[in-house]
C-alpha cells in the first residue's frame, strides 16, 4: 500500500521535506475541515478543523477505510466515479455541516479524493440569534411607534370661521406630500395639534411622530437630543451612547417646536440634515441616512430674525416652502363659543359630570381679546367649571380678567369692577382653603394682605 501511495501521490512525495512541512502547515491552518483519502478510499490526512467540526480524531481514522469510520460517506463514490459533488448536507448527532467533494487527478488518473467540510452549526446558531434580534428590533420599533404616536387629527380641530376652514383645507392638501413644513402663529394657537393632524393624514401616519421643544434645552443638549451621541463622546455620556430623535423618527415625522430658539451653530447642522437627509452623532465620524419629514413651528417672526442676523436665511427659505400660518383667536370670529363648548365637553367626560354654559357667559367670551389664544380659552373653561357649583357656568364664574375687560353689557365704574373682582377672588380662595380661621390665614397670606384687611373686605 505504501508503494501504491508513493506512486499515486508522486507530486507530494517527490517534494522536499521543507515543502512537505509548508504544505501540511497550510492544510492545518485552513478554517474549513479537510480530509484526503487515497484511491482505495483509505484516509491519509485530516486537519485539526475537521476534528473540531466532526469530532473524529486522527488516530481513529488515519490509515483506515473511510466507510469503516464514517458510515454513509460519499467521498468513496466520488473517487470511484471521478465526478465532484458539492453542497452535500450531513448531520451527525447535533453537528450539521456541508461537504464539497472532488476527485484528485494525477496524470489523468484518479489518485484519491478530498472533502472540504464547512460547519453550519455555528451558522445556524448565528442565524437564530439574528432572527431573535430582528424580532426584538421589530418589537422595539412597534413600541417606539406606540410611544411616539400623534394623538390629534383634523377632526379634532374646531372652528366655524372661514379663516380656520381655509387653513385646515390647505393643511390637508400639503399633508399628502413629503415637503418639509413651517407652522407659524402666536403662542397657544394650536401649532402642535396641526402638526399632529398633518402627520396623521400623511403616508407616514403609521410611523413615529416625535416632538421636541427647542426652547427647553441648551444648545449642547439640543444637539445630543436631535442627533444622539456615541459612548464616551463627552464627560457624562451614557454607556452605550444615545439614539437621537431624528433616528427615532426615521420613517415618520419630527416636530421642531420653537425653532427660532436654536443657536446659529445648530441651525447650520439642521440645514445640512434637511439637505442631505443624514445625521452624524456627537463623537461619531460616519453619517446615518434617515427618512424623516420635518415640521418646524415658531411664534417668532423668522423673517425679521433673518434681517437681524439671528436666524440663517438659507434655513428660513429651506423651511418656508410650505407655511401654515395660524390666525390668533381674536381674529377667528365665531370660534370662541364652539371652542369653549368643545373644551367643556372634554372636561365633562374627564371628570364624569355634565356642565353647560349660561347665555350670560357668552358675551365676555366673545369680546375678550384672548392674548393666550386657544390655550388660554381651554384654561378659562376649566377654571369656570371648578368655580360653579350647579354645573351651569355663568359670567360670574369666569376669571377676574373677564370682569375687567368685558362686563356683559352692563355699565359700571372701574371701582365697582375692581370691587367685584376682589370679591370673586376672595370668595373663590375661601372655597378652596375653607372658611375656617386657618383657611382665612392662608388666603390672606396668598393675597399678600393682613388678616385684618381680609376681614374688612369680607364685611
Amino acid at each position: 500500500m505504501e508503494g501504491s501511495i508513493q506512486e499515486e501521490f508522486e507530486w507530494f512525495l517527490k517534494s522536499s521535506d521543507e515543502a512537505k512541512k509548508w504544505f501540511k502547515g497550510i492544510l492545518d491552518s485552513i478554517y474549513d475541515g479537510v480530509l484526503i483519502a487515497d484511491a482505495e478510499s483509505v484516509v491519509r490526512y485530516i486537519n485539526p478543523e475537521y476534528t473540531r467540526i466532526t469530532g473524529v480524531k486522527r488516530d481513529t481514522i488515519i490509515g483506515r477505510p473511510l466507510t469503516d469510520v464514517r458510515p454513509g460517506a460519499i467521498l468513496p463514490q466520488v473517487i470511484k466515479s471521478g465526478v465532484p459533488m458539492g453542497g452535500v448536507y450531513r448531520c451527525v448527532g447535533e453537528v450539521e455541516y456541508v461537504v464539497d467533494m472532488a476527485p484528485i487527478f494525477i496524470n489523468e488518473k484518479v489518485a484519491g479524493g478530498v472533502s472540504i467540510v464547512k460547519d453550519i452549526t455555528e451558522v445556524r446558531r448565528l442565524h437564530k440569534e439574528i432572527t431573535r434580534f430582528e424580532k426584538r428590533t421589530s418589537r422595539l420599533k412597534k413600541l417606539i411607534e406606540q410611544a411616539y404616536k400623534a394623538k390629534y387629527t383634523f377632526d379634532d380641530l374646531v372652528g366655524d370661521s372661514q379663516s380656520i376652514k381655509d387653513i385646515i383645507q390647505f393643511a390637508k392638501k400639503i399633508a399628502l406630500g413629503e415637503t418639509d413644513i413651517l407652522i407659524t402663529g402666536e403662542s397657544g394657537t394650536g401649532k402642535e395639534i396641526f402638526a399632529q393632524a398633518i402627520h396623521n393624514s400623511s403616508k407616514r401616519s403609521l410611523r413615529p411622530f416625535v416632538a421636541l421643544n427647542c426652547a427647553s434645552l441648551t444648545p449642547t443638549l439640543v444637539e445630543s437630543e436631535l442627533f444622539g451621541y456615541e459612548e464616551g463622546a463627552f464627560t457624562g455620556a451614557k454607556k452605550g451612547g444615545k439614539t437621537g430623535l431624528f433616528e427615532v423618527a426615521d420613517g415618520g415625522t419630527i416636530l421642531l417646536d420653537e425653532i427660532g430658539e436654536l443657536s446659529l451653530e445648530i441651525q447650520a447642522k439642521l440645514l445640512r440634515v434637511l439637505q442631505e437627509r443624514a445625521i452624524r452623532k456627537v463623537g461619531e465620524s460616519t453619517e446615518i441616512t434617515i427618512n424623516v419629514r420635518v415640521i418646524a413651528a415658531t411664534n417668532r417672526n423668522l423673517k425679521r430674525m433673518v434681517e437681524e442676523g439671528r436666524f440663517r436665511a438659507d434655513l428660513f427659505y429651506r423651511l418656508n416652502v410650505l407655511n401654515v400660518c395660524l390666525p390668533p383667536l381674536r381674529e377667528r370670529e365665531k370660534d370662541a363659543i364652539p371652542l369653549a363648548e368643545h373644551f367643556l365637553a372634554l372636561y365633562s367626560r374627564r371628570i364624569g359630570r355634565e356642565y353647560s354654559f349660561a347665555k350670560d357667559s357668552f358675551y365676555p367670551l366673545i369680546n375678550y381679546n384672548w392674548p393666550g389664544n386657544i390655550r388660554e380659552l381651554r384654561n378659562t373653561v376649566e377654571f369656570a367649571a371648578n368655580m360653579c357649583e350647579d354645573s351651569i357656568i355663568s359670567r360670574e364664574h369666569l376669571p377676574p380678567a373677564f370682569l375687567l375687560e368685558g362686563n356683559g353689557g352692563e355699565h359700571r365704574s372701574l371701582a365697582e369692577l375692581v370691587q367685584e373682582a376682589e370679591k370673586k377672588i376672595i370668595v373663590n380662595a375661601l372655597k378652596i382653603e375653607g372658611n375656617t380661621l386657618a383657611g382665612k390665614k392662608k388666603v390672606a397670606e396668598q393675597l399678600g394682605i393682613s388678616l385684618a384687611t381680609l376681614y374688612n373686605k369680607l364685611k
